[in-house]
Parts: structure tokens; sequence; C-alpha cells
């Protein structure tokens, strides 16, 4: 059986050790549906060296902060995680639905409207989700490549608070433009790391090797991370050698081999 072992956690870069917190998420945000028995969220923490107590603790915490629903001894998302995991699974399908990319970009300019901090936040949440670069203060755009009914409430916080216009760039080169909106080079050096980290493990994995469990539970989810920042724009406007269709593609593979091992541990513990 995996020992338990102290493992970085996928949501920060300073070293900090997994919490209860961020391994129930990042289990449920790698369930379909995201709903599990407690016993195997607890399970799962253990795998990690955490206590029993700290994650019941951690359960019922989030389900004060809204981020989980209890129903007959099991907990599902909800909230913003659930939220999370819906960018999740269209990033992993990289679904744009939109149509060949004709050139036009979306542009959303924030009304001059007196709005609050929640407002405020919520709508930048909103144009995270959807994709969109903020080019200036109150200027958010990206090219129209995305099905415009991707996320629907997302799509309705941008539209009470902003004013829409489709349009072409007027004198800048638009691979000019998406450079200086996205870290296209910082993703793709991202994403061959993930790609490493995960051929260095998937051998073991399809192995069922289950001491590979804790440090490719993390790898998982940071991969799954990186696909959400993935700006998913047109292959016209990727550089060269764009590694996010092979990125997805491997992450598959893994998947089917991490949830393979993981179900034979937790079969184990029962």
């Amino acid at each position: 059986m995996a020992q338990p072992r102290k493992v970085q956690d996928p949501e920060r870069s300073d070293g900090r050790a997994l919490t209860a917190r961020s391994v129930a998420a990042s289990t449920l945000l790698g369930m379909t549906p995201p709903r599990l028995p407690s016993q195997l969220l607890v399970r799962s923490g253990e795998l990690f060296g955490i206590a029993e107590g700290a994650t019941r603790v951690a359960l019922s915490r989030m389900v004060a902060a809204g981020e989980l629903e209890a129903d007959d001894g099991a907990y599902q998302l909800a909230g913003h995680l659930l939220a999370r995991q819906e960018r999740q699974i269209a990033s992993r399908r990289a679904d744009a639905s939109g149509g060949p990319w004709k050139g036009e970009w979306a542009l959303r300019i924030v009304r001059p409207a007196s709005r609050g901090a929640r407002e405020r936040s919520r709508l930048r949440d909103a144009m995270q989700r959807l994709k969109l670069a903020e080019e200036r203060e109150g200027v958010w755009l990206r090219p129209a490549n995305l099905a415009p009914d991707r996320f629907a409430d997302a799509a309705e916080v941008v539209a009470d608070q902003c004013s829409s216009f489709v349009g072409r760039p007027d004198a800048e080169d638009p691979a000019e433009l998406v450079a200086r909106l996205w870290d296209l080079d910082g993703w793709m050096d991202r994403a061959e790391v993930l790609r490493r980290q995960m051929a260095a493990d998937v051998d073991r994995l399809e192995a069922g090797d289950t001491d590979a469990l804790a440090p490719t539970f993390v790898v998982s989810a940071s991969v799954l991370r990186h696909l959400v920042a993935d700006p998913q724009l047109p292959d016209a406007l990727c550089p060269p050698s764009w590694p996010g269709a092979v990125l997805r593609a491997e992450y598959e593979r893994y998947d089917v081999a991490f949830k393979a091992v993981w179900r034979d541990w937790f079969h184990r513990q029962s």
C-alpha cells in the first residue's frame, strides 16, 4: 500500500504541503459526477498523511462555505468549485464550437457605472471563464472563435455590465496582439514540464503501482489547472508547435491509468 507522504499542493507555488481541503477539492474535481462517499474522501486524505479528523473538519467547513453539499453520507461539489469543474471539463475538450475563425474579435467595454467590489469581482471571474483578456482597465477582448453561449451564467454577468462589439484590429498584427495579451511562451514552457512529468510516471500507473498515486495525483491536478489557463486561440494565432492538443491527448491516457490505480487502491482500503 502507498505510504503517506508530504506532497506539494498543486494550487500553490510556495512549496507548502497539500491540505485536507485541497485534497478533497482536487479529488472531487477529478470525478464525474463530482460526488463521493465521505469515507472515500477520508481515505484520499490518508494517502497524503492527513488524519481522518482533519479531513472531516475540512469537509464541514467546505459545506459551510458553499463549496460542497452533503447528502446521505456523501459530498458533492457546489458553488464556485462546481463552476471550476465545468471549466476543467470544457478545457479538456477544447471545444470551441464557434465555427471557423473569420478574423473577428469579441470586444467587451465595461459601462461607466457605479459598481461595488462584489460586482467587479464577479465580472473579472466571468471574463476569465469566457477567456477574455484585459487589454487595459475596462477593455476586454479575444478572438471570436468560441461559442457565444459557453457558460451562459458568465455571459449574463458580462452582458449586465458591459457593451459588446465585434471587430478587427485596425493596425496591430493579430499574432502580436495575442502575444501581448497572453503569456503564450510561459504556457508552452509549463505544458512541456507537465508532459515530462506525466511521461515519467504513466508506465508506473499502467503497471498498477500504487506508490505512484500521491505524486501523480498532484501532477493530474496541475495539468487540469493548466488546461483551464489555455486561452484556446484559433490555430492561425497559435505559435508553431503549440502543445495544447498533445497535452490533452497525453493527459487522457494518464487520467485513465491514474483512475484505474486509484480505484484499486480504494477497494483495498474497504
